[in-house]
């Protein structure tokens, strides 16, 4: 490191700062540390760089599964994101136990990370002795913890809204909502539920529980076997709506399986825009939740709070877009609907 501040003309100190990322350094010293560095091909030991700073270089990504396509297509997506900061991503599975969450959290975990990026299931507002840790952590998905860590949450009621919103426009009056019971213990749920609601009232529709069905879990074999049994009972509809693609995508099948047609005799439509859907057939309409950008602005959040402990803490709502696909009746394209939402919580 002295050799590279010498052919820069710059004290070792900055030189530490350009490794560091330090955001206040000139362009022009920043530009003339980097040629030096390139000159001397230097390679900074990060080892013993993360070892002085008492850091690992190492973040959690704590999320319920992995055999969900959403949760897989995330850990790759923080994967992706963290890397250009250096950083390696440690995954670890909860199947949304309550347990298993608490001990991810726990003072043995956070001894290998330097922070966690956490997709609750079973933990809710009633468990914040177990977030209030000073330990940096971003919760992703839903609002639970205002005031103990930042938030990156999916606008889970806009999101089902427009989805129902968009069956209603193609004529469907008889929608079967996938996931969305009022029994459900998952406050995704429960707010993909008033989505369709609010949806269904501003139509001049009724909303009928008889076409409501909690279809636990939200796996592929929980859809088709709800569509079975709506079948079998007779119940009469033309649409589903999986609060997320397994779900539709179990649907979906089902119905096929029975000789129906998507979308001309049922219309079908999911939550998630996994790769699954996209590639079915036929194609999933789809409310993507904007997974891309939890991504990248939980790590950049999460970068943050290890660098600022003592900032306020922030709430970023993602974009989200209706995918039109062949299972709805529309041909393939993306509308954009909203714009990031990101403010202090109060």
């Amino acid at each position: 490191m002295r050799d590279v501040a010498l052919r820069a003309g710059v004290s070792i100190k900055t030189v530490s700062n350009y490794f560091a990322d330090y955001p206040h350094m000139r362009p022009e010293t920043r530009a003339r540390v980097a040629d030096a560095v390139a000159a001397l091909d230097y390679r900074i030991n990060a080892s013993a760089r993360s070892l002085r700073a008492g850091r690992s270089d190492m973040i959690a990504l704590i999320v319920p599964e992995l055999d969900q396509a959403y949760f897989a297509e995330l850990a790759q997506e923080v994967i992706d994101a963290a890397e250009p900061f250096g950083l390696t991503v440690l995954v670890e599975t909860t199947a949304g136990d309550r347990q298993r969450e608490i001990d991810a959290l726990s003072g043995a975990r956070r001894q290998r990370i330097d922070g966690a990026i956490f997709d609750p299931l079973a933990l809710g507002p009633s468990d914040v002795e177990h977030v209030r840790t000073g330990f940096p952590l971003v919760i992703i998905g839903e609002r639970q913890f205002d005031g103990l860590a930042d938030h990156v949450l999916i606008a889970d009621l806009e999101v089902a809204r427009v989805a129902m919103s968009h069956l209603i426009e193609t004529g469907r009056r008889r929608v079967l909502m996938l996931g969305g019971s009022g029994h459900s213990p998952s406050h995704t749920a429960a707010l993909r539920r008033r989505g369709c609601e609010i949806a269904l009232a501003d139509a001049g529709l009724p909303f009928d529980e008889r076409y409501v069905s909690a279809a636990l879990p939200w796996h592929r074999r929980a859809g088709a076997e709800a569509v079975e049994r709506a079948l079998a009972d007779g119940l009469e509809f033309d649409a589903v709506l999986g609060f997320n693609d397994a779900l539709a995508l179990g649907a979906q099948w089902a119905l096929i399986e029975h000789g129906l047609d998507v979308p001309r005799d049922i219309a079908v439509v999911g939550i998630d825009d996994t790769q699954e859907g996209r590639y079915a057939t036929p194609s999933l309409t789809t409310m993507s939740p904007g997974r891309a950008q939890i991504a990248r602005r939980s790590v950049e959040l999460l970068v943050d709070r290890i660098a600022s402990p003592e900032r306020a803490f922030v709430s970023v709502v993602a974009d989200f877009e209706l995918i039109r696909r062949r299972s709805s009746g529309r041909q393939d394209h993306e509308t954009p609907l909203t714009t990031p939402n990101e403010r202090p919580d109060r």
